[in-house]
């Protein structure tokens, strides 16, 4: 007998629990880089970095920095070790819950679809943290992955993976990375001693995401991931450890029309940091032990609820709006000894730092489209805490109590909101306007945790008051049907600024009322202090053509930033911040010569920018290149090979008081290969 044949089913697609973005979202400066961009970068941070308007501190990648110099700031206005830019992973916060660093290794980009980077203060779905704006990272989805395997210069040797499977309504994705290097030594030359001594690393990192479609329009999304690091700091006896899991579920409603859509998240991360610093002798013939900050267990978690109306008629246009919450918590403790006894040969001294810190805040963001207009706005009201703040040091033979300090539970409440207009002109041509504001609580880190590098010393600063931006900023964008032109000007001014203040110089006893400690020959030393405002004007260009096989591309960046001090430092005033070139440009070059065959080149030119607060150590102007040449050998087959550094510029990124220059990494070669399915 013949019988019909059953109804074809429709194709589940499995994606991750997620909001679509938001309509909004194209009233403001936002640059995305998709997959192809990320598959040919080793770290993000470096993908990051041919941007111009990122800021990586230290102009240092992730292959060499120390974790605590990983900050990332959008705009050359005050680049932090801190880092004054939110960084989040399908809206789950990255940045590390003691530091506010991001730890770049935690992430591969071979496990990213694409990020987006969103300039300005954020208001909205953002809040506390993206005070030069976010870096928001979505995950990859669906089935297939890539392998990738390289080898190269300074004994560099890098495996990531990622792939994803789906059975009926359920999506496994899974990535790993493992990468290692024997290091390059900064300190090069006559002025390199035996104190000098490579930046060598291992880091390993996995995650495992499981998505669930509960019917059409609602997903569950459940993630674990975990990295561990370990690499030397550049002098002898020194070496820093970071070690991290994390958790988030979400459960999210897709919008459609007539439906509300929803996200409810939460999350939680623990990480632990070791970091030993040494003092310097003169001829750089050997290092001291200064401190050795054997742990920092750290713990931050949070949630974050959002609701959505996608496309209401309301006048002539169509209006969506969401409101939302979000909370932030976050606790840790630095674990230390310090103060080294020559003739007793160990450290004399224990100290015991830390606290708690939270953010708690709701907003409400809404867009209107009508023909040619997008109007774009949100309003968030956030209270900020800080609590149980504690410092103890204490005699290690004897146990004697040294320093007993507590710090007063303070908080606040701060109001930010962003407003943006667009408007198409025509023939490819489009005009925008956005004014914004925001803040940054002040780390952990920065509150509680005194630090050393080499002779230098900062001291914390219990007292700190969130970082204030306010701004705004107008641009000019033509996309032709192969060319592409933007154009921005901006202007920003944080109030309140953490800044490194320098208080004095050595050898010799300064005082930091109620402590007081010796500085080296050659060193300083400093405290953060909420050093006055800083204001910025920039201009940004960006251009971008296509041929038939070539793109050419090309973006500049010019960021005129001054410090006024006020009363507070008043030294400062007139100064340009710490870490912030006035220039910087690419430029890129991407030629599929053959079918198989493809070959490019980026640069990138930084002008000189200040290695301190007063602007007495300069780091020389810096113009690098990178090239990369891949051949498809068949199908999801292909090998590559990549030069960074490719003219082998020296690229200074710090400089010691008594004029030794540290710098990035000299030409480095690699070769691999890629597999796709």
């Amino acid at each position: 007998m013949i019988q019909d044949a059953p109804p074809a089913l429709p194709e589940v697609v499995v994606t991750g629990a997620r909001l679509p973005p938001a309509a909004g979202d194209a009233a403001f400066s936002v640059t995305r880089l998709d997959r192809s961009a990320l598959d040919r970068s080793t770290r993000l941070d470096e993908a990051l970095g041919r941007v111009p308007a990122v800021s990586l501190f230290r102009r240092t990648s992730s292959l060499a920095a120390n974790p605590t110099t990983q900050g990332i700031s959008l705009r050359a206005i005050a680049p932090s070790g801190a880092g004054r830019a939110l960084v989040t992973l399908d809206n789950v916060p990255l940045n590390d819950s003691f530091g506010g660093w991001v730890l770049w290794s935690q992430i591969a980009p071979e496990s990213l679809d694409s990020l987006d980077i969103v300039r300005g203060a954020g208001a909205g779905a953002y809040g506390a943290g993206a005070l030069t704006g976010v870096i928001a990272l979505r995950e990859r989805d669906g089935e297939g992955g890539r392998l990738d395997v390289s080898a190269g210069g300074y004994g560099g040797r890098r495996v990531a993976a990622v792939t994803g499977l789906r059975t009926g309504r359920v999506a496994i994705t899974a990535s790993v990375l493992a990468d290692h290097s024997d290091g390059y030594t900064p300190v090069r030359s006559a002025a390199a001693g035996a104190a000098d001594t490579p930046l060598d690393l291992d880091t390993r990192s996995a995650a495992l995401r499981a998505d669930a479609e509960l019917d059409g329009a609602t997903a569950l999304s459940m993630r674990a991931s975990a990295y561990d690091e370990d690499r030397g700091s550049g002098l002898l006896n020194t070496r820093s450890t970071a070690t991290g899991h994390s958790y988030s579920a979400t459960l999210a409603r897709t919008p459609a029309r007539g439906r509300l859509g929803w996200r409810i998240q939460a999350w939680r991360r623990e990480s632990d940091f070791a970091n030993s610093s040494a003092s310097v002798a003169a001829n750089r013939s050997g290092t001291t032990p200064a401190n050795d900050q054997y742990a920092t267990p750290a713990t931050g978690w949070g949630g974050n609820l959002a609701l959505r109306q996608p496309g209401l008629g309301v006048a002539g246009g169509r209006l969506e709006w969401e409101v939302g919450a979000d909370a932030r918590l976050a606790e840790g403790e630095t674990q230390e000894r310090f103060s080294w006894s020559v003739p007793l040969n160990r450290f004399t001294r224990d100290r015991f730092a830390g606290g708690e810190t939270s953010v708690v805040g709701g907003y409400v963001e809404a867009s209107w489209t009508r023909d040619a207009w997008l109007v774009a706005g949100g309003l968030r009201i956030d209270r900020w805490g800080n609590a149980e703040g504690r410092r103890l040091e204490l005699d290690r033979a004897t146990g004697a109590n040294l320093l007993d300090e507590t710090s007063a539970d303070r908080s606040g409440e701060v109001t930010s909101a962003r407003l943006g207009v667009r408007r198409d002109l025509g023939r490819g041509f489009a005009t925008r306007a956005a004014a914004y504001s925001g803040f940054r609580p002040a780390t952990i880190n920065e509150l509680h945790r005194p630090f050393r590098v080499g002779n230098d010393i900062t001291e914390a600063n219990a007292a700190l008051e969130p970082e204030r931006l306010q701004g705004g900023e107008t641009g000019l964008s033509w996309d032709g049907t192969s060319t592409r032109l933007g154009a921005t000007l901006f202007w920003n001014r944080i109030e309140d600024a953490i800044v490194n203040v320098t208080l004095g110089t050595g050898p010799g006893v300064i005082a930091v009322l109620p402590r007081g400690g010796f500085v080296p020959a050659g060193g300083v030393l400093r405290q953060r202090q909420n050093a006055g405002t800083i204001e910025a004007t920039g201009l940004e260009l960006n251009a971008e053509h296509r041929l038939d096989r070539i793109t050419l591309s090309a973006a500049l960046a010019w960021t005129d930033a001054q410090v006024d001090g006020g009363t507070a430092a008043a030294q400062l005033t007139g100064l340009r911040p710490a870490q912030a070139p006035e220039w910087s440009a690419t430029a890129g070059f991407d030629w599929q010569a053959t079918d198989r065959l493809n070959l490019s080149i980026n640069a990138r030119y930084e002008s000189a920018r200040f290695d301190d607060d007063l602007n007495s150590r300069t780091l020389d102007a810096a113009v690098t290149a990178d090239t990369r040449a891949g051949y498809r050998v068949g199908e999801g087959v292909s090998l590559y090979a990549a030069v960074d550094n490719l003219f082998d510029r020296n690229v200074e990124v710090s400089l010691t008081g008594d004029g030794v220059a540290g710098y990035a990494a000299p030409r480095v070669a690699r070769v691999g290969i890629t597999l796709d399915w």
